[in-house]
């Protein structure tokens, strides 16, 4: 439609083609989020609306509507207001669950924790981790590797986050604890609570069962009068602006809502990174080439020789463009939110999708061509993996820093190829979380030099 009445100068948002009657557009969504949005942008334009169940979502698509939505103060698109689904997750007081002013200190505690000196000694840490990992490999084999790297990353982001002593009493519990968290943030989760009662059972006995793991390690150190250099002593050691600390369920929830994004982020790009170097054998070669120079003078993946990694750094940049780690971001509408000549009404909430953003062909050109040399787009906003703006993922960097300390210590000493047809492992789950296909299995040969 053109303009409407002079009462009402704002354009009708279009909206999305084959809404379900009572259902709207929810089963398409939630069977493939990132293929909906692609259809809905490809149909309707940078702006379009679509009926998630009862909520109605307004989707908004480039550079110049993601930095609408970033620059956008929370007091008018809310991302607690969106992500309350995810408050069981992390517990009350925290992220999502806290008070606007809190949760921006809580944010600057994690930036606190992710600072350059940290990362230094978080690289080592992660290098060990992937050392023991690979040391009961053998000299050839198949793995579900996508299983193996959200093991391994929980381990490392533990280690890094609680200290060895904590990630050496692991269980398989543990990792089973963070599988049921996973589940619960599935899309379907955000509309249809009523199908997931068993996911959200098994999410809070999780949760429940994550917290007292933690609260017992910060009790422990503070009986012992331990101080340690890691994310958890930052947590303990913060004051908020009116002088008080976090409670121990806060800190809890802290490490858990960190822990979560992290491992899920880096056990994803990880998978991603695996696939992609074994379709693609020359690419592979180039960074494996890079990484053979690299070990030519260093003994060890340090954080400053993971610095010179252009070529690995460019493989990983590509892999986040083509699969990011979330196929959506949302904000609700809390005060009418106006973008060129159109109006989104509170109560509503807006969608940014990096996967449909990624693929635009003005600032990725041939989108669907994986392209580890592609430069970069030339607009800040038309890339956005880890969101923008003052929510922009603080643990993006430690996500990149353990998947290249993961990498650069595989094609050292392996080669992988494809264990079924190509194609095959590309399929990506339906979930908000992109992921390969399951099980993601690959083939892995120790490298004669």
């Amino acid at each position: 439609m053109g303009q409407n009445s002079e009462a009402n100068p704002y354009r009708r948002i279009p909206f999305v083609s084959g809404a379900a009657p009572g259902r709207g557009h929810f089963e398409e969504f939630c069977a493939h989020p990132a293929f909906f949005l692609q259809r809905a942008f490809r149909e309707c334009g940078e702006v379009c609306e679509f009926d998630q169940g009862g909520m109605r979502t307004v989707l908004m698509v480039g550079p110049e509507a993601h930095e609408a939505v970033f620059r956008a103060p929370d007091e008018q698109l809310s991302a607690p207001a969106a992500y309350q689904y995810m408050v069981p997750i992390f517990g009350p007081g925290v992220q999502y669950g806290a008070p606007i002013e809190v949760e921006r200190q809580q944010l600057k505690m994690h930036a606190k924790g992710l600072r350059a000196e940290r990362m230094t000694w978080y690289a080592p840490i992660v290098a060990r981790e992937v050392e023991d990992w690979i040391a009961g490999w053998g000299d050839e084999g198949e793995m579900d590797f996508y299983e193996a790297f959200a093991d391994l990353t929980i381990k490392t982001s533990t280690h890094c986050l609680l200290g060895s002593e904590f990630r050496y009493s692991l269980t398989d519990e543990f990792a089973r604890h963070y599988h049921d968290l996973g589940e619960a943030a599935d899309a379907a989760g955000t509309v249809d609570h009523a199908q997931q009662k068993a996911v959200y059972d098994r999410r809070d006995r999780a949760r429940k069962a994550l917290g007292e793991l933690i609260i017992e390690r910060i009790e422990r150190r503070r009986q012992a009068g331990e101080a340690h250099d890691d994310l958890l002593q930052v947590y303990m050691d913060a004051t908020l602006l009116d002088g008080s600390r976090l409670s121990d369920e806060q800190i809890a929830g802290m490490v858990v809502w960190f822990m979560f994004a992290g491992h899920h982020t880096s056990a994803n790009t990880s998978a991603w990174t695996l696939v992609e170097l074994a379709r693609y054998p020359d690419f592979g070669a180039e960074v494996t080439a890079e990484v053979d120079q690299l070990f030519a003078t260093e003994t060890e993946l340090s954080f400053r020789a993971l610095r010179k990694m252009p070529l690995m750094e460019g493989f990983i940049r590509e892999i986040l463009r083509a699969h990011p780690p979330l196929n959506a971001l949302c904000r609700r509408v809390m005060q009418d939110f106006h973008y060129k000549d159109y109006c989104i009404e509170a109560g509503k909430n807006v969608m940014l999708s990096p996967y449909v953003a990624h693929r635009l062909p003005q600032y990725f050109p041939d989108p669907e061509r994986f392209d580890p040399h592609r430069p970069e787009p030339g607009n800040v906003f038309a890339y956005i993996p880890f969101g923008g703006g003052q929510r922009k993922c603080v643990g993006n960097a430690f996500a990149i820093l353990q998947v290249k300390t993961i990498f650069g210590t595989l094609l050292r000493d392996f080669e992988f190829e494809l264990a079924g047809p190509p194609g095959e492992d590309r399929e990506i789950m339906p979930s908000l979380i992109l992921r390969p296909s399951d099980p993601c299995i690959l083939r892995y040969r120790r490298r004669k030099h």
